[in-house]
């Protein structure tokens, strides 16, 4: 009896490509039904991508938010796991020469995600280690399996349809790997969205408490009927959303605490959900904006919030002001996912509506935006005020420590700039001649919009109309009805707020202190 020993080598470089694909969707799929009894945050994806998102440089960071917006997470996590089954297939290629050493070779996984995981700023502890290592640990008994079904040799009378290998136990094995791993990634991923049911619970029984200083109504006029044009206020489900979170965290509102302390709290504070519920709570219309936003970019956004106010908190927890001689001059919030926003204490303290809110837009908050509380202070950039799914406050001075943002090259105090956009026309728009409507919106919170001014490519400023303003906190509406003459057209916008400042034309970027400049436009009337 002749036996032959291998297939031929274009059977079998694409067969050990998919050998290693598999293991490697089983090193993830494992790995994801491990994370269920550690926490969700364990798993390799998560850990590895944080750990990207922590070490990627600033200007990069800055990048990603540009292009992709939201979707720089996802863009994120796709590169991960493409580079994954790049490496995967590789072993995979080596192990069809090296079955043990290339097999071994996914143990690599392991050590990386492990060592992402269990170096994480939120991490429990080793446990977080688990996922990585079970997933990769099963994977290089998967991949040494199939080559092992790859490189078997049979009886060359069985060989008629084969190419001299285990080609039906390779099939075999492959289909049942396969399965198990969707089976195993499908259950895990189950399991963790199962953990967030007491979360969601929790949040469905919330019900407001009326506040005891209710927002003003919104004035009629504060909303133009433009088409085009951004609502006044900002649907939930349409609110930017610029964090690091991978995985968004879903805290029960039932066991969640807020701890306040650190330098000049005389009586720390603990405070669970209903403590603040039950405090004399206010409400408010604020707009925020995210410091990576852009000159004319969306990551702004109005809302109505309602919350207690911080100054009270930190008066209550003894807590003065460096004016009123208080030793601390800036506040650090951290978050569930360790995240850490430093605020100046002063402007916490001044009498603006610096608050935890507990509801956005007459609802609780929602999951992505910091269920169950989180900060909201008028007149600073969201990174050095908005902390989201916060737990803790420590007081401290900006000489002491430095928060998330600030170690990555932003400035530590960042109030937002006076900036204004033009939502419609959209750029490259091509309305047709006669009147065209242009509109937008202009924000300088704390000092409220006076003037808005719009120019057609170098002419004259002309002034626009305003709508009514709503509180100094909060955008206002703006048009100018132009009489368009055929042709290509750039228009250009800028504010004036009511301290007197023009908002400059020059340019800059987002880094370190929030984008300035003119926003313009350019269209062709037909």
């Amino acid at each position: 009896m002749t036996v032959k020993t291998s297939p031929t080598w274009w059977v079998r470089l694409p067969v050990a490509a998919l050998s290693g694909l598999l293991a490697g969707f089983a090193a993830l799929a494992v790995a994801e039904l491990v994370s269920a009894a550690v926490r969700p945050q364990s798993g390799p994806i998560v850990a590895v991508g944080g750990a990207a998102i922590d070490l990627t440089p600033a200007p990069v960071k800055d990048f990603a938010i540009r292009h992709f917006g939201e979707n720089d997470k996802l863009i994120l996590q796709l590169g991960i796991l493409a580079t994954l089954a790049a490496l995967a297939v590789v072993l995979g290629l080596i192990a069809l020469r090296y079955r043990r050493a290339g097999s071994a070779g996914v143990l690599l996984f392991g050590v990386v995600g492990a060592g992402a995981a269990i170096s994480r700023p939120d991490s429990t502890g080793t446990a977080d280690a688990l996922p990585s290592v079970v997933g990769a640990m099963v994977a290089t008994a998967l991949l040494y399996w199939l080559i092992g079904r790859l490189t078997t040799p049979i009886a060359e009378s069985d060989a008629v349809t084969g190419a001299g290998w285990d080609r039906r136990g390779f099939l075999i094995s492959a289909t049942a790997a396969a399965v198990a791993s969707a089976g195993a990634g499908a259950l895990g991923r189950y399991l963790n969205d199962m953990r967030g049911q007491n979360a969601a619970a929790s949040r469905n029984a919330v019900k407001l408490p009326a506040p005891a200083s209710a927002a003003a109504p919104v004035p009629a006029g504060a909303q133009l009927k433009i088409p085009g044009i951004s609502p006044f206020t900002t649907p939930n489900n349409a609110f930017y959303r610029v964090d690091t979170a991978l995985v968004i965290p879903k805290v029960d509102a039932t066991t969640w605490r807020l701890r306040l302390h650190g330098k000049g709290v005389t009586r720390p504070l603990s405070l669970s959900f209903q403590d603040l519920q039950g405090r004399e709570l206010i409400e408010r219309d604020i707009t925020i904006t995210c410091v990576s936003n852009e000159v004319g970019g969306p990551y702004v956004g109005n809302a109505r919030w309602i919350g207690v106010r911080l100054a009270d908190l930190l008066r209550e927890a003894g807590v003065k002001p460096p004016s009123q001689g208080g030793p601390a001059d800036q506040l650090v919030a951290r978050s569930v996912d360790a995240m850490t926003i430093g605020s100046p204490v002063e402007d916490v303290m001044d009498g603006r509506d610096a608050m935890l809110a507990i509801g956005m837009n007459g609802q609780p908050l929602p999951f992505v935006h910091g269920f169950p509380v989180r900060m909201v202070v008028p007149g600073l950039y969201g990174y050095v005020s908005a902390c989201k799914w916060i737990q803790d406050i420590e007081l401290t001075t900006f000489d002491a420590y430095d928060a998330y943002w600030v170690k990555r090259t932003w400035a530590k105090r960042g109030p937002i700039k006076t900036e204004s956009r033009i939502d419609t026309p959209k750029p490259f728009a091509r309305p047709k001649a006669g009147t065209v409507m242009i509109a937008g919106v202009a924000w300088a919170q704390q000092r409220g919009i006076d003037r808005v001014e719009v120019r057609i490519d170098d002419g004259p400023w002309n002034l626009a109309d305003l709508a009514d303003q709503d509180t100094p906190d909060t955008w206002r509406q703006w048009s100018y009805p132009w009489k368009a003459a055929s042709g290509g057209h750039t228009l250009t916008v800028r504010a004036t707020d009511r301290t007197g400042h023009i908002q400059t034309q020059k340019r800059t970027n987002t880094i370190p202190d929030g984008a300035s400049g003119w926003h313009s436009v350019f269209i062709t009337v037909t």
